[in-house]
């Protein structure tokens, strides 16, 4: 399953990401990697951004962006 697809209050674990380029490093240098703890804080109103809470600290993001990060629940 990939990140888009949880709603708020849930924890996950990152198994793999699918973007590449410019996407896939902005991600990895917000601290997206394999085994990084990631919870579901909230969805905003109109849909984007999603607020998560990641190794210690919050960090948003598009939902588009979102479903490049695959996780297990």
């Amino acid at each position: 399953m990939t990140l888009d697809e949880l709603q708020p209050g849930v924890c996950c674990t990152m198994k793999d990401m699918t973007a590449d380029g410019a996407l896939g490093q902005r991600l990895m240098d917000l601290g997206f990697c394999p085994g990084a703890l990631i919870e579901i804080v909230r969805n905003a109103p109109l849909i984007d951004p999603v607020e998560l809470h990641l190794d210690g600290y919050h960090v948003s993001i598009r939902h588009n962006e979102a479903k490049h990060i695959e996780v297990e629940a």
